[in-house]
């Protein structure tokens, strides 16, 4: 069999049944392959492919076809300024988490020395935030073995120095406390008919679903993160499109303050900030 390149980048058909991008998933696929660049790929569409090559990108093709997510196939993504290992085990992080780490370099950098990162996954957030402020102790837990190594994994190859913790949300903790305390946890109901999208059965579904309401991991959350933040200290928290109000409810009702909402990318509720002092009469 022979197929040079541009026959490769002209496959993009097979893929538009489970893709909404198949030209751009095409291009990756054979970057990946082959170990160059996109602009490589036009310059040099006339190239034959090595067999070999040929046999690698049509079994990641099949894959892809199957609804296999792309940076699955390639085993990286980018979030932020940093590229991160991905792989079953956690969340292939998404673009609209960024908002969690602006919002936390927003803040006043004399006003933030430590921080921990609840359900840390790929440790995109934690390891992003290790590299722009190396000066913070960052803290980061999970609950699950696979996304610790993971996340330990990335911070190496990011040469990030952060601390993970293996438990559920606040519980490794003990008694530490911290000025910041961010965390994207699950927020999808049980029922969300979102979840028969082919490309989240190759996701971890705790890392994604949060009970019939969605609301159960950010009430847990919210409710142990008092005992864990100093006097004063924030809470970053990412949350679904039409959660905005009750997350900002439950925050109220358990005597945070200066709490507000925050628009993604594509200008939709998905962030909320708030104060704790257990001092303040609210």
């Amino acid at each position: 069999m022979s197929a040079s390149i541009g026959d490769i980048l002209e496959l993009a058909s097979r893929l538009e049944a489970i893709s909404d991008s198949p030209a751009l998933d095409i291009q990756v696929i054979l970057c990946h392959v082959l170990g160059k660049s996109r602009s490589y790929l036009y310059s040099h569409s006339e190239d034959k492919l090595p067999e070999s090559q040929l046999t690698t990108f049509f079994e990641l093709l099949r894959r892809r076809q199957n609804g296999e997510p792309v940076v699955h196939l390639t085993g990286t993504k980018g979030f932020w300024n940093i590229e991160l290992s991905v792989n079953p085990t956690v969340l292939i992080p998404r673009p609209e988490t960024e908002l969690l780490v602006e919002l936390a370099l927003s803040l006043e950098q004399d006003q933030i020395k430590s921080m921990v990162d609840l359900g840390t996954g790929s440790g995109a957030i934690a390891i992003s935030l290790a590299r722009e402020r190396p000066d913070w102790i960052v803290f980061a837990t999970d609950i699950t073995t696979g996304a610790i190594t993971t996340a330990r994994r990335n911070a190496l190859s990011n040469n990030a120095n952060v601390n993970f913790i293996q438990g559920h949300w606040c519980r490794p903790l003990a008694d530490m406390r911290f000025d910041l305390i961010v965390s994207n946890p699950p927020y999808i109901k049980a029922n969300d008919p979102h979840l028969a999208q082919p490309e989240l059965k190759y996701e971890p579904l705790v890392a994604l679903i949060s009970d019939i309401d969605g609301l159960t991991a950010l009430r847990e959350i919210i409710v142990n993160s008092k005992r864990h933040l100093n006097p004063g200290g924030r809470i970053i928290l990412e949350h679904g499109y039409d959660q905005s109000n009750k997350v900002c409810a439950m925050l109220a009702s358990n005597g945070y303050h200066s709490i507000e909402a925050y628009q993604d990318i594509a200008n939709t509720d998905r962030a909320v900030m708030a104060r704790f002092d257990a001092t303040r009469k609210n």
